[in-house]
Parts: structure tokens; C-alpha cells; sequence
């Protein structure tokens, strides 16, 4: 059984592994591992509020295949470089594959609210169509779980920002049939070798 601990943190001011003792699940990068990456274990049903302050579920998004990133909007670097690598990736795809709708589920509902969400993924340098996604704690533990994503709030208190967020540091693609395909790990996500696996996984 995965767990959070051996997915691993990662904390937004740092962008370093949080120590567990335990291994981390990383991201080989090379084309023929990452067909190996789907966990039965992870993904799953949620209820959650995108940015237009509409409520959504999974179902609304099935039928085509998802990238999901658990982050938050007040996260100074590792959110957005991997939302920049995201969207570099996306460029590199094959002829012909298409790329997957792309998910940003915040963990920070405290401060991202639909309004700041939508003000945060309009940002061109991101992924085309980017959704973010946030809703009550409840709402976010509820997500979290389903993909065992395991988030704290860590306190800043010489910061403007007051507190950052620590959590697990991996992006998820899910299938049309919302299974799991593969992960990525944030903190190696390499455009080229991203845009291989998605080209294998999706150009069939």
C-alpha cells in the first residue's frame, strides 16, 4: 500500500524532498518506464469548485486524459516552474497527440479562492486551459486522500506571506476512464522527456 510519506514532500520555498526515512517514488524520465507508473491505488472521485466558482466532479472531466497537479497560488517557485514545464512539454508533443486537459488542485483554500484562482491560471505561461480547483478543507483532504497526496501548512512567520505549504511533489495522468497512466515527479519534470511518455501513452 502506497502512502503519502513514500510519494514524498515537497516544500514550495524549497523545493526539496521532505525527509522520511522512506523511499520516494521519482520519475525515471526515460520513454520505457513510464508505462510502469500506474498504481491502482491512486486517483479517485471528488467535489471541488473550479476557477469560475462552478462545482465540479471527476465526472466532468472523464473522457479525456488528465494531468492533475496538487499546488497552491502563493507557492513563490516550484508551483509555477512546473506549471511552465507543463506547458513546454505540451509544445514538444508528437504530431498528432493532443494535450491532456490539465488540473491544478490547490491546497491552500485558505487564500485560493475561485476569484484568485482565476486570476492565477490565466497566466500564458502556463498550460492552455488550465483549471484550478479548490473548495472547502473538507473538500481538499477528501481529493488529497484519493490521490494520497499528504500536505501541511508550515508557518513563515518573518515572510509576508504568513505561511507556505509542504506537499507530495508528483503530477498524475489520468485516462480517459479516470485510472491512473503514470506520475511525474515535479521536481525532475524535464519537458522533453515528459512530451516522450505523453506521446507513448496518448498517441495510440
Amino acid at each position: 500500500m502506497l502512502s503519502a510519506a513514500a510519494l514524498g514532500l515537497a516544500a514550495c520555498d524549497s523545493g526539496n524532498d521532505t525527509a522520511s526515512g522512506k523511499p520516494t517514488a521519482t520519475a525515471g524520465g526515460a520513454t520505457a518506464s513510464c508505462t510502469t507508473r500506474a498504481y491502482e491505488e491512486i486517483g479517485g472521485p471528488f467535489e471541488l469548485t473550479n476557477h469560475l466558482g462552478e462545482r465540479v466532479t471527476e465526472q466532468d472531466y472523464m473522457g479525456k486524459p488528465t494531468l492533475i497537479y496538487f499546488g497552491f497560488t502563493f507557492c513563490p517557485d516550484v508551483c509555477p516552474s512546473t506549471l511552465v514545464s507543463i506547458a513546454n512539454a505540451y509544445k514538444k508533443l508528437p504530431e498528432g497527440v493532443e494535450p491532456p486537459q490539465t488540473l491544478l488542485i490547490s491546497i491552500d483554500p485558505e487564500r485560493d479562492t475561485p476569484e484568485q484562482l482565476a486570476t492565477y491560471v490565466a497566466s500564458n505561461a502556463f498550460p492552455e486551459g488550465l483549471v484550478g480547483l479548490t473548495g472547502s478543507e473538507e473538500d481538499i483532504k477528501k481529493a488529497a486522500d484519493e490521490f494520497i497526496v499528504g500536505y501541511n501548512r508550515v508557518e513563515t512567520p518573518d515572510s509576508l506571506a504568513d505561511y507556505t505549504m509542504d506537499h507530495t511533489s508528483l503530477l498524475y495522468l489520468m485516462g480517459e476512464d479516470w485510472k491512473l497512466k503514470t506520475f511525474f515527479a515535479e521536481t525532475n519534470t524535464n519537458p522533453d522527456e515528459m512530451a516522450a511518455c505523453l506521446g507513448t501513452l496518448l498517441g495510440s
